[in-house]
């Protein structure tokens, strides 16, 4: 059988490895399994941010038709991955920070870090440099519901709050209590 890569309908370019049959079940080879662990970690990092997605699920592997479907099961080579291979790939995404369980105490739910916190709070400073947003502030709401779609449209509050906490330690943002819950003030670089 030739490998090869695959386009899916949301025209996402799959690997060749996709195509291979082992890929899609756990290897009793520790050094072989560490190897697959790793190509699916990219893979699944690289869809979610293909798709902005930022949750992955063990019951994912198990819905046809789902939004990962088309990552976890290969129908041309009748593969799917299973439910526990996908919950060890998960425990593996954790070990590397590339996941965090969301929410926390379970093992489950992950929240993908297809960008790490550290570049979420450069690109969320980014943006409030970009559109005039220094020294306003803005509720976690207008920031992920933006006007005018951003780079932050949708992102999990998690991850903003994560954001925000770094820009703060920076001293690029301070958090505001305000009347519906919380805010954030972006400060420039030079304090001003």
């Amino acid at each position: 059988m030739q490998l090869s890569t695959h386009t899916t309908p949301s025209g996402f370019l799959l690997p060749s490895i996709h195509s291979a049959p082992p890929f899609f079940t756990q290897q009793p080879n520790p050094a072989t399994q560490a190897i697959v662990a790793e190509q699916w970690s990219k893979l699944i990092l690289s869809y979610a941010r293909f798709r902005n997605m930022f949750t992955l699920r063990v019951e994912d592997a198990e819905i046809p038709g789902g939004e990962w479907d088309e990552v976890l099961r290969n129908e041309r080579i009748n593969r799917r991955l299973l439910p526990a291979h996908l919950a060890s790939l998960i425990a593996d995404m954790v070990s590397k920070n590339l996941a965090s369980y969301d929410p926390p105490n379970q093992t489950r739910s992950v929240l993908l870090w297809w960008r790490q916190p550290d570049e979420w709070a450069e690109v969320l400073y980014q943006w409030a440099d970009s559109t005039g947003q220094m020294n306003t502030i803005l509720t976690f709401y207008e920031i992920l519901d933006p006007p005018v779609p951003s780079a932050l449209s949708g992102i999990p509050i998690t991850v903003l709050r994560r954001a925000v906490s770094i820009l703060t330690k920076s001293q690029r943002a301070q958090i505001i209590s305000v009347s519906d819950g919380e805010g954030v003030r972006f400060l420039s670089r030079n304090g001003k």
